[in-house]
């Protein structure tokens, strides 16, 4: 039986370790303050008694669960990052243990009125009844992805002490800056040395994902020219102006706010300008590889547009692909989500198979040569302050991943 009380410390020891990753930084990790919990990470595992436990130059750590029956059977991995997202702070996370949840709203706090309602979070109420675990209104939580590294380790501890479960070699992985999409960047699949693998990393209990977006980011950098308003006619270019003309060309429902499952979206995220200079930053994302192609070629086709009608090249576009839909490289290999379901289904979980409308670390990993569907870790409302995890999903999960190693051994 795994102990309620032991996910809850262990997760909680976790979160409250500020580890934000940073963008504008670039080192590995892109934060100091990774290397605090990284360094807790690798002592835990030698303590519950993991063997060849490596941490690396760039806070990458391995560790290995040797198998315990003796023919040959693949070797599995699981892996989550233990950064948190720069979008929100995690600073000073002081979670809150909601015991026997009501149903009712949670008053994160009560100082600045802030509160989770199931009237807005609807997921809430499937959780009636259940031990939550949330912020206190003024941080992030960082379930996303402590949740997935309390359950590798609580689950990896279980198997240690239940040598009676039968079970191949296994290895774990802990990464930094997945939030900044640098995860994987320095995984080294070779030593990792698995034959496939799980990122726990997904949300609400049940998902269990093979497909995720093909992603780009787009830089538009308009060009305009400066004259004082008096004396412009005919001679100041607005850049601000024409950087309109652009976004008013682009599809006006394929946003990422009137879209759903599989359908592709245009992102304008970040506008900075003036009439010298205007800048749009956009991520495009789709599904299906050939629409993705298309939505590249458009941005690229409007910018020549415009130049041509300006009769300048007012507009250049720097497109940037990022990572690709993972559904590629799973599709030969379908069996090892065939046994995250079977393992779902043993314990009574009702798999939820969905496109992920983002990526994880799992994408670019099996784009490496490590096939690597991605399973929920039971966290919700990610990168804010309204983030919670149920403590029974988190149980699930360890228990999900525990099946999948004694199917695997099955196989």
């Amino acid at each position: 039986m795994i102990s309620k009380q032991h996910i809850i410390d262990r997760f909680i020891s976790y979160a409250i370790i500020d580890t934000e990753s940073d963008p504008k930084s670039d080192t590995t990790p892109s934060t100091q303050k990774q290397w605090d919990l990284a360094n807790t990470l690798v002592k835990e595992l030698k303590d519950i008694g993991m063997e060849d436990v490596t941490i690396d130059e760039n806070a990458y750590i391995m560790a290995t669960l040797p198998s315990n029956i003796y023919r040959e059977v693949p070797t599995i991995g699981f892996i989550s990052h233990f950064d948190t997202s720069p979008d929100f702070t995690g600073a000073n996370v002081n979670p809150r243990v909601i015991e026997n949840y009501d149903g009712e709203d949670i008053m994160l706090n009560e100082k600045e009125n802030i509160i989770l309602s199931p009237l807005y979070f609807e997921d809430l109420k499937q959780y009636k009844g259940q031990t939550l675990i949330t912020t206190d209104g003024t941080t992030l939580l960082g379930a996303d992805d402590k949740a997935g590294i309390t359950e590798i380790v609580a689950a990896m501890e279980y198997l240690i002490q239940h040598p009676e479960i039968k079970h191949g070699k296994i290895r774990v992985g802990f990464t930094p800056d997945e939030e900044i999409g640098r995860g994987a960047h320095k995984f080294d699949v070779a030593t990792f040395g698995a034959d496939w693998a799980y990122t726990m990393d997904g949300s609400q209990i049940g998902e269990l994902e093979y497909e995720n977006f093909n992603a780009a980011g787009a830089i538009v950098t308009v060009t305009g020219k400066s004259v004082h308003p008096g004396y412009a006619k005919d001679k100041m270019v607005n850049s601000i102006l024409i950087a309109q003309e652009f976004i008013d060309a682009l599809p006006k429902m394929e946003v990422p706010e009137c879209t759903e499952g599989r359908e592709g979206f245009f992102h304008l995220h970040t506008i900075k300008g003036t009439i010298e200079e205007t800048q749009l930053q956009y991520i495009i994302r789709d599904h299906d590889k050939e629409h993705f192609e298309n939505r590249k070629t458009l941005f690229s086709d409007l910018a020549k547009k415009i130049n041509k009608a300006h009769k300048k090249e007012a507009i250049k576009v720097v497109i940037k692909d990022q990572y690709y839909n993972m559904r590629e490289k799973i599709a030969p290999v379908m069996h090892i989500v065939d046994i995250a379901e079977e393992a779902m289904k043993a314990i009574g979980i009702t798999p939820i198979i969905k496109p992920i409308r983002g990526g994880t670390d799992g994408s670019q990993l099996s784009y490496m040569g490590l096939p690597c569907p991605n399973i929920f870790a039971g966290g919700h409302n990610f990168h804010g302050r309204y983030e919670y995890v149920p403590v029974e999903s988190m149980i699930r999960a360890v228990e999900v991943i525990v099946k999948i190693a004694e199917l695997t051994a099955e196989q």
